[in-house]
């Protein structure tokens, strides 16, 4: 049986550091309800990140949906199709349509000149994603909004401690929502969080993931159940002391691909500018063709020997079932297609070991090596 390599895997630290934290909660009998240990995860994942507005949900999603809800939002919302697709669920759950506006073929993020393209009369706020991590322009998109009116809502899922010029780039936009699935760089089994741009902004998010209470008898708003519980934030808590090290053995294996595939133009990756402090999220790369077809043999071939990598985003939004038709894509959304067409991203994580990824790399290798030795030649983006 050939083993199995995943796209990713949670770091999980010793159990042994986390039982202290079990006993905590067996003592206080609190387990919800903005709890101790909650109330001390937001505190110091606050200090971590660099921010100052900071309130932590039980899930990405529920964050999401809760950031827009919070903005009282109408009518369309500029975002891009090249995302997981609950950035755009959460825009149709708020009862908004969401526009979809092409992005930049190098860092996978919505291209500025598209937004102020796409803006209409009935544009409220733009939802931009910082895909694998990689900053939007976030200038531009400031400038934008403020040009526009618009309100700015961050998916900043993949993008925990991502620093640009050693800054937060989550402090950005009216909200910054992060994602702690287990699929993340930083995970509390499940989990999420807002980063506000004020404390009143705070204040009404609280508000919000609660039902809408202010007091025991008042309810201000009519909210949601989006509170984390006490398990997720000693998870959460514990892997703080742990990301730094985490992320410095996440960077030796992106280098490690970096300089494998750096040779071959027949395969693209993201490449990250000095002045930013990445996270290692992802590691996409992207091979040239028409279509999917030669994307695909890849990803059967790697399929074929245990390896599971994943082809984030396959198919873009706009083409799937759930919004294929609509007028949500008032124009070319070529760039987006492209690279859906062209992407897989190979596996990554704390313990992925040199054998395993040598060997990913070199099923790659021998892919083009093969083809090109048939006199078949490929195209990167």
């Amino acid at each position: 049986m050939k083993k199995k390599i995943e796209v990713t895997k949670p770091f999980l630290p010793p159990l042994e550091e986390f039982l202290p934290y079990l006993e905590r909660i067996w003592e206080s009998r609190v387990l919800t309800n903005a709890g101790p240990l909650h109330q001390e995860f937001e505190s110091r994942l606050a200090e971590y990140l660099g921010v100052e507005h900071i309130s932590v949900f039980s899930n990405g999603t529920l964050a999401l949906i809760t950031a827009i809800k919070a903005l009282g939002l109408s009518g369309e919302v500029i975002t891009t199709p090249y995302s997981f697709v609950a950035t755009t669920h959460a825009l149709v759950w708020n009862g908004l349509t969401p526009v979809f506006a092409d992005v930049d073929k190098k860092t996978c993020n919505l291209d500025p000149d598209k937004i102020e393209k796409a803006i209409t009369c009935k544009t409220s706020a733009i939802l931009p994603v910082h895909c694998y991590g990689v900053p939007c322009d976030i200038d531009s998109i400031q400038r934008i909004a403020e040009d526009y009116r618009l309100k700015v809502i961050y998916d900043a899922a993949h993008a925990f401690g991502v620093k640009v010029n050693q800054r937060s780039i989550l402090s950005a936009g009216n909200y910054s929502v992060l994602s702690f699935h287990a699929t993340k760089v930083f995970n509390t089994f499940e989990g999420g969080a807002i980063v506000s741009a004020s404390k009143e902004s705070k204040q009404r998010i609280d508000r919000l993931k609660n039902f809408g209470f202010i007091d025991e008898v008042t309810v201000l708003d009519v909210g949601i159940n989006g509170k984390m519980n006490e398990l997720q934030a000693a998870m959460g808590l514990l892997q703080l002391s742990y990301f730094d090290s985490v992320m410095e053995r996440r960077e030796k294996i992106y280098k490690r691909y970096v300089n494998a595939f750096s040779l071959m133009r027949e395969v693209d990756f993201v490449v990250v500018d000095d002045h930013i402090s990445w996270n290692y999220a992802y590691f996409p790369i992207f091979v040239g063709g028409e279509g999917p077809a030669l994307r695909d043999a890849i990803y059967a071939l790697l399929k074929n020997e245990g390896i599971n990598a994943r082809r984030y985003f396959f198919p873009v939004i706009h083409r799937l079932d759930a919004y294929k038709g609509k007028e949500f894509a008032p124009m070319a959304l070529s760039n987006a297609e492209r690279l859906g067409d062209q992407v897989i991203c190979l596996p990554i994580y704390d313990g992925l070991g040199e054998e395993d990824q040598d060997h990913i790399i070199s099923i790659v290798r021998n892919f083009f090596l093969e083809k090109n030795g048939d006199g078949e030649i490929c195209c990167s983006r």
